[in-house]
């Protein structure tokens, strides 16, 4: 059975929830005795995409027409990949792109979708299951896709992609696919330097307990020390002391890294729901009754302006050890 991966790049390079995603086709594939085929847009270089075939993919269909990502431009790539290569399962990451594009191609192939998979398809003959997250992470759901095409958009860092020395091949894949069907008037692009936030292995975070945005340097200095990305709560996005590409939680990014610190933020619900899946959690509080405690593998009860600038000493110390 044919393994169709959608893999998104940025600025020439490939996002590492790619190559999760291409990882975890290859152990669909392996369930299914197929292959696994990659289809990306854009002008990652040649041996970049060849490198894809360390994490699985055998084939690389490449459409150097799309330059900027556009919602119908990839989703008429990603319909026109699976049709061309015959696909019976599609597997998005579960990013912004594949959190736009996989829905349309579901309804375009009225095909069944499991959005934020999180681990491999139970399969045995025509029973395809899926597991995902539910109830903001408080709960586990099983999905039973039936359609002849399987959509599944997996959650990064749910899997560590492991590699060989395989290579890919590399095809132009043009099709007629045009750049964009939209005429864009006005760009307003929101971002800063740095890691992107759904890309990071750590992140340091904080909130209103760090009483104004003059105070953030501690915050940085700490993520600069460990080479994290910053983020925050919703309110101190709200009130401005941070862009809003930062604001992580429920109705901000979702993201799952190995470390999440979080310093001055009470842990409220709708917070919890997008960092819930961090491997570990540290918090950071002067309040021991705060509730992100209960979700914290470490819990510290102290001042932020005490704690993260010793925090910061520690690691620079231990890398100069080192």
């Amino acid at each position: 059975m044919s393994v169709l991966v959608f893999v998104e790049t940025h600025e020439g390079k490939i996002a590492k929830a790619a190559y999760e995603a291409v990882y975890y086709g290859k152990l669909i594939a392996e369930k299914t005795s197929g292959t696994v085929t990659a289809v990306t847009y854009g002008d990652a270089s040649e041996g970049d995409l060849e490198k894809l075939g360390n994490y699985g993919a055998k084939k690389v269909l490449v459409n150097k027409n799309i330059k900027v990502a556009n919602d119908q431009s990839l989703t008429d790539l990603a319909q026109q990949a699976v049709e061309a290569e015959g696909a019976k399962i599609v597997v998005f990451a579960f990013d912004v792109v594949g959190k736009s594009v996989a829905p349309r191609l579901s309804a375009r192939l009225k095909a069944g979708l499991v959005p934020g998979a999180i681990d491999v398809p139970e399969i045995d003959g025509d029973n395809f299951v899926v597991t995902k997250n539910v109830f903001s992470g408080k709960a586990f759901a099983k999905y039973s896709i039936k359609t002849e095409i399987k959509i599944i958009a997996l959650l990064p860092n749910s899997f560590k992609a492991e590699t060989s020395d395989e290579t890919a091949s590399v095809e132009t894949f043009e099709n007629g696919v045009a750049e964009s069907k939209i005429t864009l008037k006005d760009k307003i692009v929101e971002g800063g330097e740095g890691i992107p936030l759904p890309e990071a292995e750590l992140v340091v975070s904080a909130g209103r307990g760090l009483k104004g945005p003059d105070n953030w340097g501690i915050v940085e200095e700490l993520a600069g020390a460990l080479g994290a990305a910053t983020a925050c709560s919703r309110p101190v996005a709200d009130i401005g002391w941070r862009p809003h590409h930062e604001h992580v939680g429920q109705t901000g990014i979702a993201i799952r890294p190995n470390l999440y610190i979080a310093a001055g933020i009470s842990g409220a619900i709708q917070h919890l729901a997008g960092v819930n899946g961090s491997k570990v959690i540290v918090v950071i509080n002067t309040d021991p009754e705060a509730p992100f405690f209960k979700a914290a593998d470490y819990g510290v009860v102290g001042d932020a302006f005490e704690v993260l600038p010793r925090l910061t000493d520690a690691v620079k110390k231990f890398k100069t050890a080192d």
